[in-house]
């Protein structure tokens, strides 16, 4: 792709030059994209899904899975936002991961106390692998810009 022109007249690089430039970044937006397009999913059809991982579709639960899938559009979207950002915002990729360790850490619950089947550990390993993904990203952007701007990494101006 060669991209596009702003009405300024300036050069916006195209897709491929954007993924190309930082593969792991485009990694993680598509994950954000996915998670937005998933919690979506969840909000009406939260029941056929429940099902899907082996728990009951009560109208509790198909309430709360849907209010998660709430949750997961609005944190998709924050963090697919950070990301399409010339500089991203750390604290989002912090607690972005932070996020996803903690539903990791919920549906492995869920699944030892018999509320999900074990396929539902699929989604706790996306959510594991999302939350590392995360962190790797936030500790290079921070060794990038942050460390060297608050004193406390290579090349800091101390």
């Amino acid at each position: 792709m060669s991209g596009a022109a702003r009405p300024s007249g300036a050069h916006v690089p195209g897709i491929g030059t954007w993924i190309a430039a930082d593969p792991l970044r485009a990694v993680l937006a598509a994950i954000a994209v996915v998670t937005v397009f998933s919690g979506a999913v969840q909000i009406p059809f939260g029941g056929a899904v429940l099902e899907l991982l082996g728990a009951e579709p009560t109208t509790a639960a198909r309430q709360l899975f849907a209010t998660v899938g709430m949750f997961m559009v609005v944190v998709g979207g924050l963090v697919l936002h950070t990301l399409l950002r010339p500089k991203p915002a750390p604290e989002v990729l912090l607690w972005s991961g932070i996020q996803k360790a903690g539903a990791c850490a919920a549906v492995a619950v869920g699944v030892l106390n018999g509320v999900f089947a074990a396929v539902a550990l699929g989604v706790a390993t996306f959510d594991l692998a999302t939350a590392a993904l995360c962190l790797i990203y936030l500790r290079r952007i921070y060794w990038e810009n942050g460390a060297r701007d608050h004193g406390t990494g290579p090349g800091s101006r101390q």
